[in-house]
């Protein structure tokens, strides 16, 4: 039987300097928590990284643990390792407020047995540039971390910010760990196991994260997120097959055209474009800035389509080239402000 108090997993790679900004927002965190703490780092970088790595986590009394590749196989070995009964996930790459440990255990232990873990809202750090201010109108992109600030209990929830009762992790049997991508969709598939096992994900908005800016700083880093994020939803449907819904996927809409009229693939992209950018626009007036960043802002999400449609092809189920994951049309949501960005659309 495991003792009372919370281990922190992290798992990394690389992302030397983003950890070590981690483990020294996790100081003041510890500080502030009524119950026992120690924070479990798990690492397969390269050699150079891998001794920086140490040796931040020897400054920062962190347990260093060499892992295997995939992020879900890291994350369980974090638990195997792990002294203490309840479970807190983060992100490397992502920095903990000063309350953020004590609100997960707070509502923990205020919580009957029922509820199986607690989601925090995650929140990205602001930065003045193209990148940003297009992919802040991204349905796809960060959505799901801002959900646990809207809603009071979740289906499922990002684990960049997510405590679990150990118990109910290990009933379950933790993460999957050969998803189809290295990171991607086994926070989502944990989550639905744990619902649908009866251990309630509640959400707690004051349990704040906040995400480094590095993940939207470039064009290509966002288009790899958005076509893992695409192939994550194809693999979930392997998983969860029930879970599956219509989806006019742009992708295979184009794909479908060039080889049935390419004369008409200007036409039918551009009609798809504007669509989604009328949609992304939102309630903006419609100026030549906020038009050309809901425009591109579309285009860049049909990188999700992208991840769909080849995951589709590489798992051998082109049937479900017009489908994709139901991610929250599920009564497991429970919304006390609708969102009005909702992941996968």
């Amino acid at each position: 039987m495991s003792d009372k108090g919370l281990s922190v997993v992290i798992p990394v790679k690389g992302r030397v300097a983003e950890m070590r900004r981690l483990l020294e927002s996790l100081g003041p965190a510890i500080a502030a928590c009524d119950e026992p703490v120690e924070i479990l780092v798990v690492d397969d970088s390269e050699p150079a990284d891998a001794r920086a790595h140490q040796e931040h986590c020897a400054t920062f009394q962190a347990q260093y643990l060499r892992g295997p590749r995939h992020v879900g196989a890291k994350r369980n070995d974090g638990v195997r390792a792990a002294a203490y009964d309840l479970i807190l996930f983060i992100d490397s790459d992502c920095l903990a407020t000063e309350q953020l440990l004590q609100r997960h255990v707070a509502t923990l232990r205020a919580a009957d047995d029922s509820v199986g873990a607690v989601a925090g809202p995650t929140f990205v750090q602001g930065v003045d540039n193209a990148v940003f201010r297009v992919m802040s109108r991204s349905k796809l992109l960060n959505s799901a971390f801002e959900w646990p600030s809207q809603a009071s209990r979740v289906g499922w929830a990002t684990t960049c910010n997510l405590a679990v009762r150990r118990s109910a992790f290990e009933a379950v049997g933790g993460f999957a760990e050969r998803p189809l991508t290295v990171v991607g969709g086994e926070d989502v598939d944990l989550g639905l196991r744990l619902t649908e096992a009866g251990h309630a994900i509640v959400c707690d908005r004051e349990a704040l994260v906040v995400h480094d800016k590095s993940s939207i700083e470039s064009i290509g880093t966002v288009c790899r997120r958005l076509i893992t994020y695409g192939k994550s939803g194809q693999w979930l449907l392997d998983v969860h097959p029930g879970r599956g819904r219509f989806k006019l996927n742009r992708v295979t809409t184009l794909s479908a055209t060039a080889v049935a009229g390419p004369l008409l693939l200007p036409a039918v992209a551009a009609v798809l474009l504007a669509v989604d950018a009328r949609e992304r626009l939102g309630e903006d007036a419609p100026t030549v800035r906020s038009l050309a960043e809901s425009i591109a802002c579309a285009g860049l999400d049909w990188c999700f389509d992208l991840g769909e449609f080849l995951a589709a092809w590489q798992l051998g189920r082109p049937d479900r080239l017009l489908t994709g994951f139901g991610w929250t049309d599920d009564p497991a949501f429970v919304w006390d402000t609708e969102p009005a960005k909702r992941y996968g659309g």
